[in-house]
């Protein structure tokens, strides 16, 4: 059975950080395109970075640059997302999810799902 288990979200302080895992059973991680998606109260899902099976990053939006960043580890099949200076804005409910390739970075796109989990960045 494919099955993606994210972790790691949390309450966390403007200003501070919090690092999510992807982990995927039943499959091999680097055989898809992975990506982070997150989704506001009230909005949109939207896609927030994404890893491809050869390893190449695409990051979205420009507000996330020099912020989050994607990385994989093959031997624990576990995709990451390292999020640093948060803010605010970044509350959201955060999921990973598999699919063919990077482009077009849409959700509908993605086959796989994990249940997501939740960053509240809030003082």
């Amino acid at each position: 059975q494919l099955q993606l288990v994210e972790s790691g979200g949390g309450l966390v302080q403007p200003g501070g950080s919090l690092r999510l895992s992807c982990a995927a059973s039943g499959f091999t991680l680097d055989d898809y395109a992975i990506g982070w998606f997150r989704q506001a109260p009230g909005k949109e899902r939207e896609g927030v970075s994404c890893i491809r099976s050869s390893g190449r990053i695409s990051d979205y939006g420009d507000s996330l640059k020099g912020r989050f960043t994607i990385s994989r580890d093959n031997a624990k099949n576990t995709v990451y997302l390292e999020m640093n200076n948060l803010k605010p804005e970044d509350t959201g409910v955060y999921y990973c999810a598999a699919g063919g390739s990077c482009i077009p970075f849409r959700p509908i796109y993605y086959d796989y799902w994990g249940q997501g989990t939740q960053v509240t960045v809030s003082s």
